[in-house]
């Protein structure tokens, strides 16, 4: 299957006017005539269904599919541990264990380090800079040909926006306050931390407050307000970082085996990259309206809003990209993603730094 054949995001705008029309009374039909076919996938997700925004990703991709085509092609999806283990929705989609998954990329950083800019890197790109990226940066092209030694294909299908910085027990003024702290943090912003002294862990979000309410962990990131005071992460931390530096625009994808998908008419497969488009958009507009008012409750309910010192930033900084130029210069897969992801990045920075961020710094002031 060509890389050209798999997605074409430039044709999005009018495709979705298309499929748009279609309703459960119309029925679908396909581009030589007659009714497509009835089908029925299942969706592993690693997310718990009391995390709405997150899991209600998902839900929408399900939801949009089954209403485009008149029901005709069905996906139920399912909370983590239903179908599959928070962790191992890669594992299963792989294998045709199920035919899809809603997840994130850098939590399979242990079978290929490059899967981490599927989602997000330390310091890397915001939400607005990754699916500039993803879509029209040759992104998305280097992800399926990642993804392609799993016997899968993948679609941006959601976007928290800058992430928060964790929950600490205890305040962390220094690089020196973080040795030997047991963290819950994934992806290559865990072994950042790592390169830090931090005893970096990786936990489905079900676990996570169990675990540092407890002590088995003395601090934990999940994702911002409004899913970390659903989590009750307040509950079990006092002290609040910002920003996550490690996770400046993170996406969420749809994970799809590839026999799978080589089956479904092309019709199908139009609609459901349509339904992976609005999910990743929706996604973000709802973290972005959601988690002002959350993070107020939490400061209102005692939580102490604390930025990360200049110092452990730029020692983050200096040990990511470290990271990055060592696994380049001993993983090829990796050396590909990284010098095309840094060269889009070079130039995205160059351009925000006079829109976005002089606006910003303006603003607000």
């Amino acid at each position: 299957m060509k890389r050209r054949q798999l997605i074409n995001y430039s044709a999005l705008a009018s495709s979705s006017a298309i499929i748009g029309a279609c309703s459960t009374s119309t029925p679908v039909t396909s581009q030589t005539g007659g009714d497509l076919p009835r089908v029925e996938w299942n969706m592993a997700t690693s997310w718990p269904q009391s995390l709405d925004t997150i899991y209600g990703g998902a839900v929408t991709v399900c939801d949009r599919v089954r209403e485009m085509t008149g029901g005709r092609f069905d996906i139920t999806p399912y909370a983590a541990g239903e179908l599959a283990p928070g962790l191992e929705v890669l594992d299963n989609v792989q294998t045709g264990a199920v035919e899809c998954g809603h997840t994130a990329s850098y939590y399979y950083v242990g079978k290929n380090p490059a899967l981490a800019f599927g989602t997000s890197v330390p310091f890397g790109l915001n939400a607005q800079q990754q699916n500039a990226w993803y879509y029209h940066g040759g992104g998305l092209e280097e992800m399926h040909k990642l993804y392609a030694d799993f016997n899968v294909i993948n679609f941006p299908a959601g976007n928290t926006g800058v992430q928060m910085g964790g929950w600490f027990k205890n305040q962390i003024a220094s690089v020196s306050d973080l040795n030997g702290l047991k963290m819950r943090i994934p992806g290559l912003g865990g072994k950042v931390m790592s390169a830090l002294g931090v005893n970096a862990q990786v936990l489905p979000g079900g676990e996570v407050f169990v675990a540092l309410e407890r002590g088995a962990i003395d601090a934990a990131e999940w994702v911002g307000p409004y899913d970390d005071e659903k989590l009750g992460l307040n509950k079990a931390a006092e002290f609040y970082y910002y920003p996550g530096w490690w996770e400046p625009g993170p996406t969420l994808e749809v994970q799809v085996n590839l026999d799978a998908w080589g089956k479904l008419p092309k019709e199908y497969q139009e609609i459901f990259k349509t339904a992976t488009y609005e999910a990743n958009i929706s996604m973000l507009a709802k973290y972005d309206a959601l988690n002002g008012e959350a993070l107020q409750r939490l400061v209102d309910g005692g939580t102490k809003l604390t930025a990360y010192s200049d110092e452990i930033l730029a020692a983050a900084q200096k040990a990511a990209f470290e990271l990055y130029e060592e696994s380049s210069s001993s993983d090829a897969a990796f050396k590909g993603i990284y010098e095309q992801w840094k060269k889009f990045r070079g130039g995205v920075y160059s351009w925000n730094k006079i829109n976005e961020v002089s606006f910003a710094s303006f603003a607000s002031e």
